[in-house]
């Protein structure tokens, strides 16, 4: 059994890396934490999350004092935090033996001038960024089972990557045409805090971060060529529906495609590979990605559309599956009954 503790356990994504360490048939949830001046601190978890009734945890604030001792504490520390938080805290915790896996961007790119740009405020933590992976578990399997520091990507990356990387892993894109993405996702993506933004009564479909989200950079980073990201907010609780078109290079057949994903994912059973174009119905509340493409092959254009939980596989799930991976157990345990 391996002890696990979370920060910022009282948001959407800590709640739900609650509830996937405790249904977990090897982990045990050591301690949850909350900032020092939360005005959640001190309540149960189950005060702030109806679907966690059954659960008895109550929501401690953080002190220099308990990230130390959380550091050779515990065995895996989650941080649901806000970017600063994780860049600040991140050489006391990552000092022991505990292994930390990061769910925010602040170890995500490693061009700290980038990042600075992006983030708004600059990289110090030279050494924890040099140890940090990136944790998409279909494509990084081997690094992540070395790792001390994982950086869990983004919840637009992770769908925009799932879709493109078979493309550029097989050498079919068209270096001369971008990729242009369209990703729309739903309100728990921009967090548990209210905001007029988000309240119910003003969502309704509309593009932001246009030629400018923070996300763009980590696409290119780890795709290997430059995208156009425009994401959206959708009027739904939860998932993300990336839809992807590309230019593919002269000749390339649908058979071609069909073999570049199926080989990507063959053995990867968190990817499904779809038969039809999915919806945010299919995979929400669940860890898994699903798939569709297609190509017209005379002007050489496909369209890739993935789906995903953004509180899941865009977050919660798939650092779970990054520990899966560093603890030597199926990806999928503890995600797929």
């Amino acid at each position: 059994m391996y002890s696990v503790s979370i920060i910022g356990a009282s948001g959407y994504t800590g709640a739900q890396l609650v509830q996937l360490v405790i249904q977990h048939p090897k982990l045990v949830l050591a301690g949850t934490y909350v900032s020092e001046k939360s005005s959640d601190a001190g309540k149960n978890i189950a005060q702030l999350h109806g679907n966690l009734a059954h659960v008895n945890a109550t929501l401690t604030p953080i002190s220099e004092a308990a990230l130390k001792e959380m550091a050779d504490g515990v065995d895996f520390i989650f941080l649901a935090t806000p970017h600063e938080a994780s860049h600040d805290w991140m050489p006391i915790l990552s000092s022991g033996k505990a292994k930390v896996l990061d769910l925010s961007g602040a170890f995500r790119l490693k061009d700290t001038d980038v990042f600075e740009q992006f983030y708004g405020f600059p990289h110090t933590q030279e050494q924890s960024l040099s140890q940090a992976v990136y944790g998409l578990a279909e494509w990084h399997e081997a690094q992540i089972a070395s790792a001390d520091v994982i950086a869990v990507p983004g919840c637009y990356p992770t769908a925009s990557l799932s879709a493109l990387k078979p493309l550029a892993h097989n050498n079919l894109l068209d270096e001369s045409v971008r990729p242009v993405i369209n990703a729309v996702s739903g309100v728990s993506g921009a967090g548990r805090k209210a905001s007029l933004t988000t309240s119910f009564f003003e969502v309704s479909l509309q593009a932001y971060g246009v030629l400018g989200h923070r996300h763009t950079p980590e696409i290119e980073a780890y795709l290997g060529t430059p995208v156009i990201f425009t994401p959206h907010l959708g009027n739904f609780k939860r998932g993300i529906l990336a839809t992807v078109t590309v230019k593919v290079k002269a000749g390339t057949t649908s058979a071609q495609l069909e073999q570049a994903y199926t080989d990507a994912y063959a053995d990867k059973p968190i990817v499904r590979l779809r038969k039809s174009f999915p919806k945010i119905d299919d995979v929400a509340h669940t860890p898994f990605v699903d798939l569709h493409w297609k190509l017209d092959e005379t002007s050489g254009y496909a369209v890739v559309t993935a789906a995903i939980d953004n509180v899941m596989k865009g977050a919660a799930s798939q650092a779970i599956q990054c520990l899966n991976i560093m603890t030597k157990q199926p990806v999928e345990t503890g995600l797929v009954l």
